[in-house]
């Protein structure tokens, strides 16, 4: 959904986008691991293209690029010390492999001049300002959403019924 709505925001320079959909990856990454943020983000990719109709067209590959590029950076960011290394510094790293691996992509596929890395400053700007944005949003979420004992709402709720009728009260 956020992909979809972030397709209407209209963009200053092609190719800088906020990067909404990555809130979520951030805290699937913190909440339930890399596993499941690595499926969370490949689906996102996919079924945003899917919906935007730009299944296998460049946006597509440029997308999927840089997703794997930055779930790949959150996968050694989050062996980093938690003290020091949390959602805000997690997304602006993801955010910097993200524009990296599509400018590597650009240049490779679609722009084959050296020209493309003039924009360079440009991205990492934005990577920088959208990457703090969505860690603090990922970082907000994460303190006000509650923990669950076993990741999913039914389990959780099963766990505490059980908890109950063993409980001496009863």
């Amino acid at each position: 959904m956020l992909t979809v709505a972030e397709a209407a925001i209209p963009l200053p320079l092609p190719g800088v986008k906020p990067g909404l959909a990555n809130i979520v990856t951030l805290v699937v990454l913190a909440r339930w691991g890399w596993r499941e943020a690595v499926w969370v983000s490949l689906l996102r990719v996919l079924a945003g293209s899917l919906l935007l109709g730009q299944f296998f067209a460049p946006g597509f590959f440029l997308s999927l690029s840089g997703a794997l590029a930055s779930l790949l950076v959150l996968g050694m960011a989050m062996h980093l010390p938690a003290r020091w290394f949390g959602p805000v510094s997690h997304s602006i790293l993801a955010a910097f492999a993200h524009i990296g691996a599509q400018l590597v992509v650009a240049r490779l596929w679609l722009v084959p001049h050296d020209g493309v890395f003039y924009l360079l400053p440009v991205f990492a700007l934005a990577a920088v300002v959208f990457g703090l944005v969505n860690g603090l949003v990922a970082s907000r979420l994460l303190a006000e959403l509650p923990l669950q004992a076993s990741g999913s709402p039914s389990a959780d709720l099963a766990v505490r019924s059980a908890a109950e009728a063993d409980s001496p009260e009863r």
